[in-house]
């Protein structure tokens, strides 16, 4: 049974799902610091993880490899983001008895999960996108 809106109208696909999982969160006196939305997205929905975990979608690269696709990223920052990805199991981190070492990443197998879902949100902001910056433009001009 699909779920209307306060005018009686249908919802689109995909949101009586969400509408009905945020409702039953709510009925269990559901904690929002246990909030395993909140707690994936605050990984995985920051600035550089994204950009990361598409990065290694295509195989292993290395520390340095990664630091040359994402020019505008500190190393501080790349090292930080890494270690939060292979802190949560999204990525692997192999290291190289060479001189210097040499690390490698890679993602896990929960880490390869992922890419179906990012993949739909990509397409989707590559769709959204100049309907988001239009938008933006009208607010910004109107002085919001």
């Amino acid at each position: 049974m699909r779920q209307g809106n306060s005018e009686g109208t249908e919802l689109p696909a995909g949101r009586p799902d969400l509408a009905e999982r945020f409702a039953y969160w709510q009925s269990q006196l559901f904690d929002p610091a246990h909030c395993p939305v909140r707690s994936v997205l605050d990984q995985v929905g920051d600035k550089w993880s994204m950009l990361i975990l598409i990065a290694l979608a295509a195989g292993p690269r290395r520390f340095s490899a990664l630091a040359r696709l994402l020019p505008d990223i500190s190393k501080r920052m790349l090292t930080q983001t890494l270690r939060g990805l292979e802190r949560d199991g999204f990525v692997e981190r192999e290291v190289f008895a060479t001189k210097p070492p040499s690390v490698e990443y890679r993602l896990s197998d929960l880490g390869s999960t992922l890419l179906d879902p990012l993949a739909q949100l990509v397409r989707w902001a590559e769709r959204s996108h100049p309907a988001i910056r239009s938008a933006q433009t009208r607010f910004d001009a109107a002085g919001g």
